[in-house]
């Protein structure tokens, strides 16, 4: 339904406001692209699944007498499927994670993944396909960290449904806490009591872990798994991060939490099962930038919780809306992204870290075509040469998914592959695109099983 005529006038004033502050630096990256950030649309799967690639038909599986040995059945090694862009790792930084992909698939442990991003992962678009497909493989170890609450209404989670009532919330890239204290997600959730969270699961998980602000003045909560009570838990006490742990009854498909007394500062939720497999943490911030993390994150605070998260790979994909500023690009954009790698990996030294690409990013020309925006390449050869730099793997999303003038192609498509800000990808996009770096791992991970039986 059209907006009415002072409703759109409205919105395009302010529009125009808002983009000629950017253009003469008067608003900040950071507070434009919280604006500009919209929500990013979804249709129904069934609608929009014709135009999803079919996964790479099975190789036969690699011969016993190697690491494969102990593979779950029906587990076949996978060719990149013609891809022309893989993984870009001449310092072996994904060497480590290769390393423990390869104990999982023997049933030896559990593979931690972070992936930090932008508004596509905070709907966990792309990460929950690259979560189901490496899971597929390697076995499903449980969906990971999940926020308590919605700070955004599209913000979700592919195989956990969450509601929530009562919290203040502070994400970092808006009404961000003064003491820079985010957790593992990027956002603060503070609640007195009657708080309450609860999270659907879509299949059996053992283990819930609930992250937390232990403070002097903190409060206390309890964990209920339907009628049954798991715990309490005192926050109060020395300030520093909390984490408790529960065991989740079988068959068990709704956790609660609910603040019981005083004021209780949450973060998080983690579900695991008992393993082998794969944990894909999808962690998307609305709005998210490198320069959020650099400028709102406690450096201290969140060293520790990566420490805490045991990650074997940490992907860090942002970049869409630092393209809105080329000047900036050019002047602090450099620097800022060398620092959260530095602060990554001197909190995991010896993890892998990967620097994803943005996807590509279409705007209208003076023609009315839909063209790539001129600062995306820029970016992406800026990250190209800062992971190269730092002695992080990278991988070249938009290179892959078609280079200049895709999100034209996925626009003009039929279905659509693409919403109407030519950014934010349909379902559909979002599996190709998740496809497409399920492929460049599994590339990687072969030339590592490969040099692995030459070296035997």
């Amino acid at each position: 339904m059209p907006f009415p005529r002072k409703t759109s006038q409205a919105i395009l004033s302010f529009g125009a406001i808002m983009l000629l502050l950017g253009a003469a630096k008067l608003l900040h990256p950071v507070e434009f692209a919280s604006v500009v950030d919209f929500e990013p649309p979804t249709v129904p799967l069934s609608a929009a699944t014709d135009s999803t690639p079919p996964p790479p038909p099975p190789l036969p599986v690699i011969p016993p007498g190697t690491a494969s040995r102990g593979r779950r059945p029906g587990y076949a090694m996978r060719p990149p499927n013609g891809m022309a862009v893989q993984i870009i790792d001449p310092a072996g930084s994904m060497r480590p994670f290769y390393q423990a992909l390869d104990r999982t698939a023997a049933g030896e442990g559990v593979t931690r993944i972070l992936h930090y991003g932008d508004s596509p992962v905070t709907a966990d678009s792309i990460t929950a396909d690259l979560r189901s497909l490496l899971q597929e493989r390697f076995g499903d170890a449980g969906h990971g960290f999940v926020l308590v609450a919605k700070p955004w209404a599209w913000y979700g989670h592919r195989g956990v449904e969450v509601r929530a009532n009562g919290w203040t919330m502070q994400p970092a890239t808006q009404a961000h806490a003064r003491d820079g204290l985010h957790g593992l997600g990027g956002v603060s959730f503070e609640g007195g009591a009657g708080a309450w969270s609860a999270f659907r699961l879509e299949s059996d998980h053992s283990i819930m872990e609930v992250s937390f602000l232990r403070r002097p003045s903190g409060g206390v909560f309890q964990v209920r798994a339907g009628d049954q009570l798991l715990g309490f838990v005192d926050t109060s006490g020395a300030l520093q991060s909390g984490w408790a742990t529960f065991a989740v009854p079988a068959g068990a498909r709704e956790i609660r939490i609910e603040v019981q007394s005083g004021s209780v500062r949450l973060f998080g939720a983690s579900f695991e099962k008992s393993g082998p497999g794969v944990i894909y943490n999808s962690l998307g911030l609305n709005g998210g930038q490198v320069q959020v993390v650099v400028r709102y994150f406690d450096p201290v605070h969140w060293s520790g919780q990566l420490q805490h998260s045991r990650p074997d790979l940490v992907v860090v994909n942002y970049g869409t809306n630092e393209s809105l500023f080329p000047q900036y690009l050019e002047t602090y954009y450099p620097g800022e992204l060398r620092t959260v790698i530095r602060r990554i990996q001197s909190a995991l030294p010896g993890v892998s870290v990967l620097i994803m690409s943005p996807m590509d990013k279409g705007e209208r020309d003076s023609s009315g075509r839909i063209v790539t925006a001129a600062s995306l390449p820029r970016i992406v050869q800026i990250q190209h040469d800062i992971a190269q730099e730092t002695g992080c793997a990278f991988f070249n999303t938009f290179e892959a998914m078609g280079g200049p003038g895709t999100m034209a192609r996925w626009y003009t498509t039929q279905p659509r592959l693409v919403t109407a800000d030519f950014t934010h990808p349909f379902p559909a996009g979002a599996r190709k695109v998740g496809i497409l770096v399920d492929n460049a791992i599994l590339a990687g991970y072969n030339r590592y099983r490969i040099a692995q039986r030459a070296a035997q």
